[in-house]
């Protein structure tokens, strides 16, 4: 059994806190800035992948990570703003829970069916703790980023 390295373990912690911050901090000041919401997660996404780059980490290694992230968050917007029209914000939580459910399934069937691609082609997708929570994080930034752009976008109509 291959023993778990603390220290990669401690920083990985280190910079999902960090990120994390982040993101609330982030989410917290645009709240109430409908059209800007979308932009600030892609940018946070972009901060995520620059995260990546500096732990010397290559995308290709996390994508499938990054297409988790992006089918899970960006299908779970459109589901909780379909709850929130439906049921007010009790309708919100239980089509985000709903839909997290299912979304986390569709995101794993193809997270899953490209990790194997990957294998098949010798793509190195060696997955650390690290890896996988930055990779799932810029992913889900950018899902929700582009269905908060959409949604904006259709709104302002």
């Amino acid at each position: 059994m291959k023993k778990v390295n603390k220290s990669s373990f401690v920083r990985a912690l280190t910079s999902f806190i960090i990120l994390s911050i982040i993101v609330f901090g982030v989410s917290y000041y645009f709240v109430s800035k409908n059209g800007l919401i979308g932009i600030a997660f892609v940018i946070l996404g972009f901060i995520s992948l620059i995260a990546l780059k500096l732990f010397k980490i290559k995308i290709k290694a996390v994508y499938p990570d990054l297409i988790f992230g992006a089918i899970d968050n960006g299908v779970l917007v459109f589901v909780a703003i379909l709850g929130g029209l439906l049921a007010g914000v009790p309708g919100a939580i239980i089509g985000g829970a709903a839909g997290n459910t299912v979304t986390d399934g569709i995101g794993g069937l193809f997270e899953g069916h490209i990790a194997e691609n990957q294998r098949k082609y010798k793509i190195k997708n060696m997955r650390t703790a690290l890896s996988t929570s930055l990779g799932k994080m810029a992913g889900c930034l950018f899902g929700a980023g582009l269905a908060l752009l959409i949604v904006w976008g259709i709104s302002s109509f």
